[in-house]
């Protein structure tokens, strides 16, 4: 049965399991798994239904990079049973799990319940409550200031009470007695180890009760045996002297039906302010809508102009040839000047008499031609480094691909939170077998460029990328596994990116490159280019590489930038995934991805106007240069709207970004590309040039 599709229906009686994940917070990068804690009760193995506490579920690669752990739990829900009070265990800490759970607590940990699929969730109710929602998880501790002795004292949430949801099941199965599971809810509360009954259970669970404290009284003899020469003692100490903290922890459940979710809805309760994003959503469309719009009017503008100069007063003739004018010496360098044909019967300028007795009498009169066709014979000269680019663009339609994929994927509901990991699953997929579409376009762009060692073409092009991308990730992973943080990628999950990349991805760049090179034409270029390369003269500085690519990029990035805040809380401030409007991210990337085109196109113009040709890695990095402003959006977002401490949190907050960075600039900058080369050949393909 495939998780998030699915319905399962219990009866009654029937064991319903309770799997722990991992604990996460807002405050860090860094995530553990649950019974990795030194302070929680550990796995029995007793068998809880069909499967013993403490196995580990099977993950898909998305919920092992998202630091997913979840294995089964001996917590008992019988579906349909309620029960008040339930002891789990009383689990002896020493020093160092108490100050570990002080620190977890100190910086907001919540942890994280999984009931049929949904994680247990913290319910809230708007002021007015006209509605309720959901956060998931649920806090392991609180902390609170002590008026007696002026200090912070840290609780750890040691009874839960669970809420479980349900309504009668749709279909056959309800006529059976089936029911469903529509929520599951979570409310964490602190009581002090004494006060119990004979079960282990408080005598007084409803009402208000001491907490559960996390402290042990310093050990003053050994402190002062290891600080013989200090007038100061330290209150805290992790040396481990014997001595530990005894917690009881205990659990209740009900069951409430409820008939006004259905199965389908249940995810709404988690996306919470629905309404007032719509809003802010619709907003960001019409930003870009008319940001677009105004691109669109200047791209017309541009198309027309060319047009013009191509077929019009300013342009070719009806053949569209135009004729080199051999001009006389004259002092000074300038700019060849090309000349076309003018319709017969024309009366020549009298100026132009005496310079042009060698043409026959029925030519045409020719004309000066300035700009981007003086360009003509320079315009599609190989870039250097050549054999990087090709590979660059194989790999930049890999993410176009992939991009699309997941897009249309999650516009139709395939891909949704239900599907836990299923989009980052889902998306190495379709990179990997979009290796195909890469080695074709690189192999077939490295031809053009005349390059002849296709096999090293292959090769660059199916590790160059992805193996820039593993070698990152593998050296930030080195310092979350010296944390112990189930953000750490485990070591057989390494060994399974290697095997995609090498058994799976290379021979399908292989097989595409061979193809591409072998079995397909060159691109085709409307002229021809000349053997010695035309200078360019000095350029403005909007026209240079790195301004005109950050000018340029600044236009894109207005675009996306409302969404963008969407998408950065549900990743880095949520923490929990959640992301939900596809919809509205698919149309704004669709028009940003159009005025990505309109601006490589304008640019292109203005460089090929300022007599430039290398527009090859310009275009590029003009279509990649929203990145940049991304990356800084990044920056600007982590100091005024995150809380999180540490420097492996901070390295891992900025190493990501600009890792997704540089994939969404390559993705970007690949369009660009992409929208220059056809722009030219297109413009160049509408004259002749002898």
């Amino acid at each position: 049965m495939l998780r998030g599709f699915s319905i399962k229906s219990y009866v009654e009686n029937e064991i319903i399991p309770l799997q722990v994940n991992k604990v996460y917070s807002d405050r860090s990068q860094l995530q553990y798994a649950y019974y990795d804690l030194p302070f929680v009760c550990p796995p029995t193995g007793k068998l809880h239904g069909r499967h013993p506490s403490g196995r580990s579920i099977s993950l898909n690669l998305g919920e092992v990079l998202r630091g997913d752990r979840i294995m089964t739990s001996d917590y008992d829900i019988v579906m349909g049973q309620d029960q008040p009070c339930q002891y789990l265990c009383s689990h002896e800490t020493d020093r160092r799990g108490v100050k570990r759970a002080r620190e977890l607590i100190e910086e907001g940990y919540v942890a994280e319940w999984i009931v049929d699929n949904l994680p247990g969730a913290t319910s809230f109710v708007t002021v007015d409550r006209t509605h309720k929602y959901y956060a998931a998880g649920f806090k392991i501790g609180y902390k609170e200031f002590s008026p007696l002795t002026a200090k912070q004292k840290y609780y750890i949430n040691n009874h839960i009470t669970l809420v479980v949801r349900y309504r009668n099941a749709p279909g056959r199965a309800g006529n059976r007695g089936g029911k469903v599971v529509v929520g599951f809810e979570v409310y964490p509360k602190s009581i002090e180890e004494g006060h119990r009954d004979s079960t282990g259970c408080p005598q007084e669970i409803r009402s208000d009760n001491n907490g559960m404290e996390i402290y042990i009284a310093p050990n003053n003899t050994k402190l002062a045996s290891q600080y013989p020469s200090s007038s100061y003692l330290p209150e805290e100490d992790d040396v481990d002297d014997g001595t530990t903290l005894t917690i009881p922890y205990t659990y209740a459940v009900y069951f409430r039906e409820d008939d006004t979710i259905e199965w389908s809805k249940r995810w709404d309760m988690y996306f919470n302010n629905q309404e007032e994003s719509n809003v802010i959503h619709w907003l960001a469309i019409v930003n870009s809508l008319v940001i677009c719009s105004l691109l669109t009017v200047i791209v017309v503008m541009v198309l027309n102009r060319t047009y013009r100069q191509v077929h019009g007063k300013d342009g070719a003739g009806d053949d569209g040839k135009l004729l080199l004018k051999h001009r006389k010496p004259t002092s000074g360098v300038k700019s060849p000047r090309f000349r076309e044909k003018a319709p017969a019967g024309l009366l020549e300028q009298s100026g132009d008499a005496g310079r042009d007795d060698d043409l026959s009498s029925d030519e045409e009169f020719v004309e000066d031609i300035s700009g981007w066709k003086l360009l003509h014979g320079d315009v599609f000269r190989a870039p250097p480094y050549a054999g990087y680019l090709a590979p660059l663009i194989g790999s930049g339609m890999q993410l176009v691909f992939m991009a699309t994929g997941l897009l249309v994927l999650s516009c139709f509901g395939i891909l949704n939170p239900s599907f836990r990991g299923g989009f980052v699953s889902v998306g190495v997929g379709l990179f990997v077998f979009a290796g195909v579409i890469s080695g074709y376009f690189s192999s077939r762009l490295y031809k053009t460029f005349g390059g002849k060692n296709w096999r090293k073409n292959t090769f660059t092009t199916a590790l160059l990328f992805p193996g820039l991308l593993f070698t990152t990730i593998f050296i930030l992973n080195l310092f979350v596994w010296a944390q112990a943080s189930s953000t750490a990628l485990p070591f057989g999950t390494l060994v399974g990116l290697i095997a995609l990349m090498l058994l799976i991805q290379l021979p399908l760049v292989y097989a595409g490159s061979w193809y591409g090179f072998h079995k397909s034409q060159q691109y085709e270029h409307p002229t021809k280019t000349h053997s010695v390369a035309r200078p360019i003269p000095e350029q403005a500085w909007y026209t240079r590489n790195s301004y005109g690519a950050l000018i340029a990029g600044f236009v894109p990035f207005a675009v996306v930038f409302i969404e963008l805040l969407f998408v950065f809380r549900s990743l880095w401030q949520d923490k929990s995934g959640y992301y939900y409007v596809f919809g509205f991210l698919s149309i704004v990337s669709l028009v940003g991805i159009l005025t990505v085109v309109e601006v490589t196109i304008v640019s292109t113009y203005i460089m090929l106007c300022q007599e430039n040709y290398n527009w090859w890695w310009q275009s590029v990095f003009i279509g990649g240069g929203s990145s940049f402003w991304i990356f800084l959006y990044c920056i600007v977002f982590y100091y005024t709207k995150l809380n999180v401490h540490g420097f492996i949190s901070g390295l891992l907050f900025f190493s990501y970004s600009l890792l997704a960075c540089t994939v969404y600039g390559l993705l970007t900058g690949t369009v660009g590309f992409l929208t220059a080369y056809a722009f030219v050949r297109r413009i160049y393909g509408a004259i002749k040039a002898d």
